[in-house]
C-alpha cells in the first residue's frame, strides 16, 4: 500500500469504520464554531447594554438640562420647597436637603416669595435647628422676599420648630399643629433579664459611659442628667417659637406642654395665622400664581437602592440607636 493511500479524506467515507483523526478534526471545528458564536453573542450583548446605558444617560442629561434651563428662564414666580416626613439626617426633612433648596429659592432673581410646605410629625432638634438658623440668615439677607409656611396634614414638634421661623403660617382647619416639647424614649430590660437568668456584663472606661444602656438599671444621677438635657432643648424650642411668633402668641400654661391642636385652634392661639394652601397663598397673598418647585427630590440611584432593600441595614442600625437621641416629637 502506498503512502498516499493511507490518508483519509476530510469527509465521512462511504463505507468502513470512522477514522479517529477525522472525528477529532470535526469536533474541533464544531467547538471552534461554537466559541466564535459565543464570543460574537457576548460582544453584541455588551454593545447593546452599553447602547441602552448611553440612551438612558442621555435622556437623564437632557431632562436635567432642560429642567435647569426652564428654571433659569422662569419669570416672576413663587418658589416652593416641600418637607414631607420626619426631620432627620436623611430625606426631604434633612438640613442637607432643605438648606441648599432654600438658598436657591431665595437667590433666584425671579422668585417673589418662598413657600415651605410642611407635613412632618417632628424629629431631630439638630436638623431642625440648622434649618431654622439658615432661614433666619436668609430672611435677613433678603428682607423683601417673605417666607411662608403652609401646613399639610401635620406640623408638629420639629416640623413646627421650623415653621415658627417663617413670616406667616397657613393651615387647614383640620391640620394638626403644635407638640412643642422634647422626648427621649427607650426600653429597660433588667427585670426580664433577671427572670431569664441573664447577667449583663458591661465594661466601661469612664463612670458614666454606660449612660442610658437599656440592659442596665437606670440611676437617679443619669435620669437627672437626661432630664436636664431635655429641659435645655425644650427651652431652645420655646425660644424659637417666641422669637418667631412674637406678640401673635396667646400663651397658656399648656402651650409648651407637648400638646397639639387643630389648625382652627392653632389660629386662635397664635400658633398659626390663617387658612391657606400653596395655591391660595401664591394666588391671594403673594399674587404670583406660577409656582416653581425647588425641593431636592430623591434621585434615581437612591430610589433603585431603596427598592432593592439597600437601606435595610442602615435602618436597623438607626433604630437600634435612636432611643438615645432627643426627639422633637
Amino acid at each position: 500500500m502506498s503512502e498516499d493511500s493511507s490518508k483519509q479524506p476530510d469527509s465521512l467515507p462511504t463505507g468502513g469504520a470512522i477514522n479517529p483523526e477525522w472525528e477529532r478534526t470535526t469536533l474541533e471545528k464544531l467547538l471552534m464554531a461554537t466559541v466564535r458564536e459565543q464570543r460574537a453573542a457576548r460582544r453584541w450583548g455588551i454593545f447593546f447594554k452599553l447602547l441602552t446605558l448611553g440612551v438612558i444617560m442621555f435622556a437623564l442629561w437632557a431632562y436635567l438640562d432642560s429642567t435647569g434651563a426652564d428654571m433659569e428662564n422662569m419669570g416672576r414666580h413663587t418658589a416652593l420647597i416641600e418637607i414631607d416626613g420626619a426631620i432627620e439626617s436623611e430625606g426631604s426633612g434633612s438640613a442637607d436637603a432643605v438648606i441648599p433648596a432654600l438658598n436657591k429659592a431665595f437667590s433666584d432673581v425671579g422668585s417673589v416669595a418662598v413657600v415651605l410646605r410642611i407635613n412632618s410629625p417632628g424629629g431631630s432638634p439638630v436638623q431642625a435647628g440648622m434649618i431654622v438658623d439658615e432661614i433666619i440668615r436668609l430672611r435677613k439677607g433678603y428682607p423683601n422676599k417673605p417666607l411662608y409656611v403652609v401646613v399639610d396634614e401635620i406640623c408638629a414638634s420639629g416640623g413646627y420648630y421650623i415653621a415658627a421661623a417663617a413670616d406667616r403660617i397657613y393651615v387647614n382647619k383640620a391640620s394638626l399643629v403644635g407638640s412643642i416639647g422634647v422626648l427621649m424614649d427607650g426600653f429597660g430590660f433588667t427585670g426580664t433579664m433577671e427572670k431569664l437568668g441573664v447577667e449583663r456584663r458591661l465594661l466601661t472606661a469612664g463612670e458614666n459611659k454606660g449612660f442610658l444602656d437599656p440592659f442596665s438599671a437606670q440611676s437617679d444621677k443619669h435620669k437627672a442628667h437626661a432630664q436636664a438635657m431635655l429641659n435645655e432643648i425644650h427651652q431652645q424650642f420655646i425660644g424659637v417659637v417666641r422669637n418667631g411668633r412674637g406678640k401673635r402668641l396667646k400663651e397658656t400654661p399648656e402651650m409648651f406642654s407637648g400638646l397639639f391642636w387643630t389648625g382652627a385652634r392653632a389660629i386662635d392661639m397664635g400658633l398659626a395665622d390663617a387658612y391657606g394652601s400653596v395655591e391660595s397663598v401664591a394666588r391671594d397673598v403673594i399674587k404670583v400664581e406660577d409656582i416653581v418647585d425647588y425641593t431636592a427630590h430623591e434621585g434615581l440611584p437612591e430610589r433603585v437602592l431603596k427598592k432593592f432593600g439597600a437601606a435595610v441595614g442602615a435602618g436597623a442600625v438607626k433604630s437600634a440607636v435612636s432611643n438615645v437621641k432627643p426627639q422633637l416629637r
